[in-house]
C-alpha cells in the first residue's frame, strides 16, 4: 500500500503534509503535489494533516488513475520538503468538482 494525492489538491496545494513526511516523498507541480509511490513507507502521517482531505490510501476503490498520475509526476517534478503558503484562493477551490479537467497542470513547481 501507498498513499496518493487526489484531485482535491489541485488549486489548493496545502503543504502541511510535506512537513510531517519522514521520507520526503512529496513532489511539487505547478498547482498540486504528488507522492512517489516507491518512496512512500505507508506510515500515514500525511493523511490527517491535509486540510483538503486530498491524500488517500491507494487501497480505496477507484484510485488507480491517481496512483498512475502520482507515479508519473513524482518522476518529473521537483522534491518538496518545506511547507510554503497554499495556492491563492485555495479555500475557494477546496471541494470543487472536476478540478482535474479544468485546472490540472503538468508543469513542475518550485520544489525546495
Amino acid at each position: 500500500m501507498t498513499y496518493v494525492v487526489v484531485e482535491n489538491c489541485i488549486k489548493c496545494k496545502f503543504m502541511d503534509c510535506v512537513e510531517v513526511c519522514p521520507v520526503d516523498c512529496f513532489y511539487e507541480g505547478e498547482n498540486m503535489l504528488v507522492i512517489h509511490p516507491d518512496e512512500c513507507i505507508d506510515c500515514g502521517v500525511c493523511e490527517p494533516e491535509c486540510p483538503a482531505e486530498a491524500i488517500k490510501p491507494d487501497t480505496e476503490p477507484g484510485l488507480e488513475k491517481w496512483l498512475e498520475l502520482n507515479a508519473e509526476y513524482a518522476n518529473a517534478w521537483p522534491n518538496i520538503t518545506t511547507k510554503r503558503d497554499p495556492e491563492p484562493d485555495s479555500e475557494k477551490f477546496d471541494g470543487e468538482d472536476g478540478k482535474f479537467d479544468k485546472y490540472f497542470s503538468a508543469n513542475p513547481g518550485e520544489g525546495d
